[in-house]
């Protein structure tokens, strides 16, 4: 047992040994180290108070590079026409689609149907090809046509499908009511023989980047207009009019070029009509 004159009596709670307490933590430290971490502290608030007083200034007179620019919005499913002024079926093909939009927005999906006819619906993402080559692969020679409803999507994965298609000698076609926009018919095109119903709905606009551009206006020009040539030339190498995309090219990403039927056929796109089932009316 402790003697009692051990046992130092408990401070008040608003007596000065908080303070006490505080000062024994302190005298732990030698007077160099708490000067030392008082003038970082100092240093550091310093710091803090240029950054935003150089951020402000910046913002005055200019000195920060240019924010990247924001790319368009992705295209919703059916999108409004620009009138082409020609009467047949109309100008506004996009009437005709019959597809909820919502499937159409969502990655695109494949179902195998009677006939061998394969169904690759939704919208083209990166890594679209590389699933549709894994279908193909699963399928063998049971897909006979690839029947397309979709708002279009990633360009290289497009071409890539087309290829493959072109490979396999497959068929391709919209049917009446379905949608094929945007880098879909590039994908259409790599078909062997290609048909459209005369209520499919097929239309172009310009490509655009889906990622913020970082680059400078002559490097953005000099990658459209690669991108242009790659585009023509594989449309070229799949028996289609490379002046086709020349639509596309006066179009802005916020509107689509829907083609008639006369149109699919002059380019040819449209090889012959399409055999699937029409889609039925919503």
């Amino acid at each position: 047992m402790k003697d009692r004159s051990e046992i130092t009596p408990p401070a008040a709670p608003d007596s000065p040994g908080r303070s006490a307490a505080v000062i024994r933590y302190l005298s732990r430290f030698d007077d160099g180290e708490v000067v030392r971490w008082a003038f970082r502290g100092l240093l550091f608030g310093a710091i803090g108070v240029l950054a935003l007083d150089l951020g402000e200034l910046s913002r005055e007179n200019g000195w920060l590079p240019p924010t990247a620019a924001v790319p368009a919005p992705q295209s919703d499913p059916v999108l409004p026409a620009v009138n082409t002024g020609l009467p047949l079926p109309s100008p506004d093909a996009g009437r005709f689609v019959t597809a909820d939009e919502a499937t159409l927005g969502q990655p695109m999906k494949f179902e195998l149907g009677a006939g061998g006819v394969l169904s690759a619906e939704g919208s083209i993402e990166p890594g679209t090809a590389t699933r549709f080559t894994i279908e193909i692969e699963a399928r063998g020679e049971y897909v006979k046509t690839i029947s397309l409803n979709s708002p279009g999507g990633a360009l290289d994965d497009a071409m890539a499908m087309a290829k493959l298609i072109r490979e396999r000698g497959l068929r391709t076609e919209v049917a009446d009511g379905a949608l094929c926009a945007s880098s879909c018919p590039l994908l259409l095109a790599g078909g062997q023989v290609r048909g459209a119903g005369r209520r499919a709905a097929v239309g172009v606009h310009q490509f655009y980047a889906a990622a913020p551009v970082v680059s400078g206006p002559e490097q953005a020009m000099s990658d459209a207009q690669a991108t242009t040539a790659r585009i023509s030339r594989h449309l070229a190498e799949m028996g289609v009019d490379p002046a086709l995309w020349l639509h596309a090219l006066d179009t802005p990403p916020q509107a689509l070029y829907y083609f008639t039927p006369a149109e699919l056929a002059k380019y040819g796109l449209v090889t012959e009509p399409a055999t699937a089932t029409p889609r039925s009316e919503p």
